[in-house]
């Protein structure tokens, strides 16, 4: 790939980071005060519910650029000079693990510097099966770090889990989400990989409202994360992990650290 083509796709700027659901409205007549309470509950339950059962009813941006897709490892573009490279240096403490509705997500704070630019944290969350494929083939999860700049782009950071031995990190991600610990979350690093080689390509938030020009950045190598660990999310979300998108034209850059 020629370097201003490379330039122009590392360098793309993207839209605000905005995902929201609105909720329907209903009205009731006087035969049907009894069951407001319980009604207004289903209701609030509902607004932070994604359907992914039924994606095509997701409210859609625009464009030819949707995220996730397929990696077609054979067809990724060596990065030429191949100088990306990903630093992070995400926070250790973290106090706010949340079910949303749609996945755990996790608040935390901290700096990815990718290929000499700066983002800050503001979250992470998780998907099953995952969201991403490799040769047309899923992980069991994957986790997403988003990343944001001061002028507004956003830079993924997407990782795969494979099944394998207990994770530290995750465990203590599910342990805060199910109450049984109030003690900082103290291991992120054990869902990162140490490897930082991956997959580059523009793409979109993978929920509503789906906006594009958000950079993908998919880690080659997966952590591990028990079976057990795997059914635990599963039990919270069985099925939360976007459709494949189709690449069009796009193009899918390897760095390999």
């Amino acid at each position: 790939m020629k370097r201003k083509a490379l330039s122009m796709l590392l360098l793309s700027c993207t839209a605000l980071f905005v995902v929201a659901c609105s909720p329907s409205t209903t009205t009731t007549n006087s035969s049907e005060k009894e069951g407001t309470t319980a009604e207004s509950s289903k209701q609030a339950e509902k607004s932070d519910h994604i359907d992914y059962d039924d994606q095509e009813d997701w409210e859609f941006a625009s464009g030819k650029m949707q995220s996730p897709i397929d990696i077609p490892t054979d067809k990724a573009e060596k990065m030429t000079p191949d100088a990306g490279t990903i630093t992070l240096d995400y926070g250790k403490d973290i106090t706010n693990a949340e079910n949303n509705g749609h996945s755990i997500q996790i608040t935390d704070g901290g700096t990815a510097t990718i290929n000499g630019r700066n983002f800050e944290l503001s979250q992470f969350h998780f998907h099953a099966e995952s969201e991403h494929t490799v040769d047309g083939e899923h992980y069991p999860m994957e986790a997403h770090f988003v990343n944001t700049s001061q002028d507004g782009r956003i830079a993924v950071i997407g990782v795969f889990f494979k099944e394998g031995a207990e994770n530290k990190g995750f465990q203590e991600v599910l342990d805060d989400v199910n109450n049984e610990k109030t003690d900082p979350i103290t291991d992120l690093n054990d869902m990162i990989p140490v490897n930082k080689s991956y997959y580059h390509y523009l793409g979109s938030l993978t929920t509503p409202p789906l906006n594009e020009n958000v950079e993908w950045y998919v880690m080659k190598e997966p952590v591990e994360v028990s079976s057990e660990q795997i059914e635990a999310f599963k039990k919270l979300y069985s099925h939360n992990n976007r459709d494949i998108q189709p690449l069009n034209d796009r193009a899918i850059i390897e760095h390999n650290e």
